[in-house]
């Protein structure tokens, strides 16, 4: 939803929290943190009426059961961003990042959004997707549920698996940079709907 989140104190997004307030009153909305939106918190929930959801959520679409995530979490070949991940998302480096004044985290961020593009364009391209271990790891977790749904890699498709005997699929969204698309789940079957 945002290029970055800086904190729940800016006041940079006040029209898409209107908005997201307004929308919130007619429908139920939920929200899984990315990698650059970590930092919402629950002033942000509370000010739009939005229900924050854990890293993987467990939903259900009609009568199929989902999992629904961010996506990041099973780039486990990467290990680099892995533990970038980990430290940037304890609670103390959240809480000193979080009270710097909005100038330092613009240019912390715009300092690690720049190494991250570098350090990109030297990295294997299947280091920055799933891994397939970790794929099946999270299924079992959840019981095998027909359905996966997450973005992150910005590689859409449809995967295909029978895990246990089941058969699942997971479903890769698009990205947002040149033109938004969403899942609407309709008569019992998943649709991919291009902005």
């Amino acid at each position: 939803m945002f290029d970055w989140w800086p904190g729940d104190d800016s006041n940079q997004f006040n029209k898409v929290i209107t908005l997201l307030k307004e929308i919130s009153n007619e429908s139920k909305i939920f929200f899984i943190c990315g990698n650059r939106d970590y930092l919402i918190g629950k002033k942000f929930a509370e000010d739009t009426n939005i229900t924050i959801l854990p890293d993987h959520e467990l939903i259900k679409l009609g009568k199929e059961k989902t999992i629904i995530l961010h996506g990041d979490t099973l780039c486990t070949d990467d290990k680099k961003y892995q533990r970038f991940r980990k430290f940037s998302r304890s609670w103390v480096s959240k809480k000193v990042f979080l009270l710097l004044p909005k100038y330092l985290k613009d240019f912390i961020f715009n300092f690690a959004r720049q190494k991250s593009n570098h350090d990109k364009s030297y990295k294997d391209q299947d280091i920055m997707d799933v891994n397939a271990l970790a794929v099946e790891k999270l299924f079992n977790e959840f019981n095998n549920p027909p359905i996966m749904i997450h973005g992150h890699t910005h590689r859409p498709k449809i995967h295909n698996y029978k895990f246990n005997g089941v058969k699942s699929k997971r479903v890769v969204l698009n990205d947002w940079y040149e033109s938004g698309s969403f899942l609407l789940w309709d008569k019992g079957k998943l649709k991919n709907v291009k902005i």
